[in-house]
């Protein structure tokens, strides 16, 4: 029934305010209208340019938004953006789904991403252990396929971090932070230049945290601790006034724990052998910009190379806890390699097309990527070994004409080619190769308010394979999936400018839609399981809803915000594991609405304070099983202080203690004491309330 009721009020009410927003009188530019609102630049389009004028429904979170919830790592700011999920089953919320689209863990090789990550210019998707956030500018997260932009990598969308760049003027920042859960951050960044032609700046953060798991077997509280280290180097060279070059060098020690789940469902483990989520990166790129007559000619090369070590308890108890009693352990340690080069071309007014009439951007895209997987499991004869390569070669192009003073057409393409090669131990091979193609079409309108847009866009994801040789031959492959979207929406400022508002309204259609299934096997004798990841197509998958952004600022000392998402995901005509035809079924990680809301409110000019809650529905874990997250509400609040260059902040996240899941199971029963009879459902619980305090010093 509240899933009709939403559908209902997409596909009625919404148009309905559309049409009266599109009404609203234009008394406020009467007084005399001000731009006083900073322009925000999106840099993870094609070609720069403010969120105002991008025919997409984007969310941009800048570095205020950082300092007010406190962030340390990008799942604690995805509530922050509406239509944004994560799923954890690791020590961190690593694994992101926009408008319901998204993978929820990894363990087989190989997993296609449906959301790219991206810091500056080097693409990590996938990996998004590595999204720390000190000295992060902003988070861009774009909803929706990025065909024309990032191919196979975004056919739901893409998040960005955007580092601080170097500059001519010396600025830092040193930062110490002290929390609950024997948490604490120490943290520096400088940036200054060495002549005309070089500046740099340097960022390093270290961050640990005891978590807010307890294991009473081990009488410890830091088995699913935090220890994450952030380091960065950018030096920008300036040889001419025309070429620019920029290197970035990045390292990552991700060290952290995972020992999440418990018998009881009461956030205390009995694991003997607490596992590991830990990430150790090295990433290094350029990026030439050349300024011609013509327009801008860049050349973006990325190299990043990983190890990737994830290991749990399998049996979440310990030796000697009850006599029906297994004990299994299971631990992946990948080693990744990613190269890429991207050759774009951009035009200027000179160089406009079609009676100077239309920009345009051209460019040339190859990437590969190896990666070698070594799983030890307690329950295999042997050490299973595989090795999986891919290489991507594509095509882009994107053409911006102006029609008339307030109609602009924008149309993108993207073909794109893949090569993929796998082999294991268990002497299964597979060599796939797609060709695809995805692309974009907008027509925007320049009203007096702002931009009004109509597009309809297309992503893709690419075909793969099962290897587990337990998995019955006819299994064993999936198609490449489609997503078409149609969008409406607009982007307007009321009130002499002080209230902007974005409005999306959008209906995506997935063809061959990937539904990540899995079964279970009998490891002895006992009744206990063990899990099999399965891939495999359901006919079609609908993901329809609004987001809807507000901020307004209602007065010099007063700001309200409000980021609002109502989504209606399912698909249909799908096989499960069990061989069992479903003809229809709500989609996973996708709640029906989320929101976030709050206020920024200066007290007096030195005393600032922050207020905000998260929501969400309840939603489906996963597609093979019917366990479901909790709806819940989190408030996080920051009350800062400032005195010249110095800054105290005072905070807290989930200030009330809510109870709360980040990753669920069901389907099974893993508890000896029952004699594994049964299922029930097992879940990992987010983070609970924690205050902490933070000290700022900018210079």
């Amino acid at each position: 029934m509240q899933r009709t009721f939403i559908a209902r009020s997409i596909s009625v009410l919404l148009p309905t305010s559309l049409f009266s927003l599109f009404a609203v009188p234009s008394f406020a530019e009467s007084q005399g209208e001000t731009d006083n609102i900073e322009t925000i630049v999106v840099t993870s389009s094609l070609r720069e340019s403010s969120v105002a004028k991008l025919s997409s429904s984007i969310a941009v979170l800048d570095q205020s938004t950082l300092f007010n919830r406190q962030a340390q790592h990008l799942d604690e700011l995805l509530n922050a953006a509406a239509n944004v999920n994560f799923s954890s089953g690791a020590s961190r919320g690593r694994f992101v789904q926009i408008r319901g689209i998204g993978e929820r863990s990894q363990f087989a090789e190989p997993i296609n991403p449906s959301v790219a990550f991206v810091v500056d210019d080097m693409d990590f998707s996938g990996m998004a252990g590595v999204a720390t956030l000190f000295d992060v500018e902003q988070v861009e997260v774009l909803r929706g396929p990025q065909g024309t932009s990032f191919g196979a990598s975004a056919m739901a969308g893409v998040v960005k971090l955007k580092t601080v760049d170097p500059s001519s003027t010396e600025n830092g920042q040193i930062k110490l932070s002290l929390a609950q859960q024997n948490s604490w951050e120490l943290a520096a960044a400088y940036g200054n230049e060495l002549s005309e032609k070089w500046q740099y700046r340097v960022a390093l953060q270290q961050y640990k945290s005891d978590g807010f798991v307890e294991n009473i077997h081990l009488n410890r509280d830091n088995t699913d601790n935090i220890d994450e280290l952030s380091t960065r180097l950018k030096v920008r060279y300036l040889p001419s006034d025309s070429l620019t070059i920029d290197f970035s060098l990045q390292y990552f020690d991700i060290d952290n724990g995972y020992d999440a789940f418990s018998l009881d469902n009461d956030n205390k483990t009995r694991s003997d052998e607490p596992g590991f989520d830990r990430q150790e990166t090295t990433a290094f790129g350029v990026n030439m910009q050349w300024q011609h007559d013509w327009g801008i000619s860049k050349l973006i090369m990325a190299h990043n190379t990983s190890d990737i070590d994830y290991g749990y308890d399998e049996d979440w108890t310990f030796v000697g806890f009850h006599p029906w009693e297994y004990s299994s352990t299971d631990y992946y340690f990948r080693q990744r390699d990613n190269t890429s080069a991207d050759l774009r071309l951009l035009s200027n007014d000179t160089a406009r097309l079609w009676n100077n009439s239309t920009d345009w951007v051209v460019g040339f895209y190859v990437k590969r990527t190896e990666e070698d997987l070594l799983r030890q499991y307690t329950y295999s004869d042997g050490d299973f070994v595989s090795e999986y390569s891919i290489d991507t070669v594509a095509v882009y192009a994107e053409f911006n004409t102006q029609l008339s003073e307030q109609f602009s057409l924008v149309t993108g393409l993207r073909l794109e080619d893949t090569d993929i090669d796998y082999n294991d131990s268990d002497s299964f091979r597979e060599q796939n190769e797609d060709t695809l193609v995805g692309g974009k079409v907008a027509l925007e309108y320049q009203s007096q308010h702002g931009l009004v847009y109509g597009s309809v866009s297309r992503g893709y994801k690419l075909g793969g394979f099962n290897p587990d040789q337990r998995i019955v031959s006819e299994r064993r492959l999936f198609d490449p999936e489609y997503n078409w979207n149609y969008e409406i929406g607009l982007k307007q400022r009321y009130f002499n400018k002080t209230l902007n508002l974005h409005l999306a309204l959008f209906y995506m259609q997935r063809d061959n839609t990937q539904v990540s299934d899995f079964t279970t096997i009998a490891i002895d004798d006992t009744g206990a399981t063990s899990f099999i990841d399965i891939i495999a197509n359901a006919d079609v998958g609908t993901n329809k809803g609004v987001e809807l952004s507000v901020d307004y600022q209602v007065s010099d000392n007063l700001n309200l915000f409000a980021n609002i998402g109502l989504l209606d995901a399912s698909f249909a005509n799908y096989t499960n594991a069990k061989g069992e035809l479903v003809p229809e079924q709500e989609q996973a990680q996708a709640p029906d609405y989320t929101f976030n809301v709050g206020m920024d409110l200066s007290i007096t000019d030195a005393v600032q304070l922050s207020l905000e809650a998260d929501g969400k529905d309840d939603y489906r874990f996963s597609d093979g099983h019917d366990e479901r997250a909790n709806s819940h509400i989190l408030w996080h609040g920051n009350l800062s202080y400032q005195v010249r260059d110095w800054t105290l902040s005072i905070w807290g996240k989930n200030l009330f203690d809510k109870e709360y899941y980040v990753r669920g199971f069901g389907g099974f029963n893993n508890d000896p004491r029952e004699f594994y009879e049964g299922a029930k459902p097992y879940y990992q619980f987010g983070d609970g309330r924690q205050f902490g305090i933070s000290a700022y010093l900018d210079f």
